[in-house]
């Protein structure tokens, strides 16, 4: 899949949100340059009806998330729309549930999930690349939450995210300060998992993709399961979830390949089944 922005395409939000896809890899583009990719509430429900098409796609078996323009991920909120549509608690919450749906779209995606991270990742733009399952960025990133600076409160999930990725001395930093980190830092405390220079990112985040795409889906299903479950407390832990999606990958068509395939020497060739 070449590194350029698809105009071919599915279009969501008027455009603002595009997908394409190509060998077992689905892409959303974060499509608004012109104010850095920032987030319309048209575009997070585009950005969920993008979700659903390409969870829904059988042939789609990993998701890469990405901004067009080259100067931002996702900015964060259009400010614009505020004094609209978050100009005080009641609309805020209204806003914050129109928006949320999508989130949690994301956040309980069957799917795996590749936010590749080149410029500006500020604020909603950092709860879309915290829900996602591995961060890649490019050298010339910068990450940050300027919700002190506008004197609104971030939600509960995004910080939720934040304080299991980068702790909560880091969390406090970050919120307190409304301060950008550079993609080295951002290395430093876990935030994201790679960083490459701009020209290799889209390289490297697709060979990830086409990789995972190769491997067994229900073996990587197995792992997000049992990965999220692994993150909750004890009490509230699914094992019988586990147990289940366990006891598919051992009768599945696909460990029988793989065993083969081992045997012959040879790639296998997994159907998801």
């Amino acid at each position: 899949m070449p590194d350029v922005i698809s105009t071919t395409g599915t279009p969501y939000a008027d455009g603002k949100i595009l997908t394409h896809t190509a060998d077992g890899v689905g892409v959303i583009t974060f499509n608004n340059p012109d104010k850095r990719n920032a987030m319309s509430l048209e575009m997070w429900e585009g950005f969920g009806e993008a979700l659903t098409a390409l969870r829904d796609d059988d042939t789609v078996r990993v998701v890469i998330l990405r901004g067009a323009g080259g100067k931002a991920f996702v900015s964060g909120a259009d400010i614009s729309q505020f004094e609209q549509v978050r100009h005080n608690a009641a609309a805020s919450e209204q806003y914050a549930k129109r928006s949320a749906a999508q989130r949690a779209l994301l956040a309980d995606y069957p799917k795996p999930t590749i936010a590749c991270i080149d410029g500006y990742c500020l604020g909603g733009g950092m709860q879309v690349a915290m829900l996602a399952d591995i961060r890649l960025a490019s050298h010339e990133s910068q990450f940050g939450i300027p919700a002190a600076k506008l004197g609104i409160a971030y939600g509960y999930d995004g910080l939720k995210h934040l304080v299991s990725l980068v702790g909560p001395s880091w969390a406090r930093l970050l919120m307190y300060t409304g301060m950008r980190i550079d993609s080295a830092e951002a290395l430093r405390i876990g935030l994201v998992e790679r960083v490459f220079p701009q020209g290799e990112l889209w390289g490297e985040t697709m060979a990830m993709a086409e990789t995972i795409a190769q491997n067994a889906p229900l073996a990587i299903k197995a792992a997000k399961i049992t990965i999220a479950q692994v993150l909750k407390d004890e009490s509230r832990r699914d094992m019988e979830a586990i147990k289940v999606i366990g006891n598919a990958c051992m009768d599945s068509a696909d460990f029988r390949e793989g065993r083969q395939a081992f045997m012959e020497k040879r790639k296998p060739r997994f159907s998801g089944k």
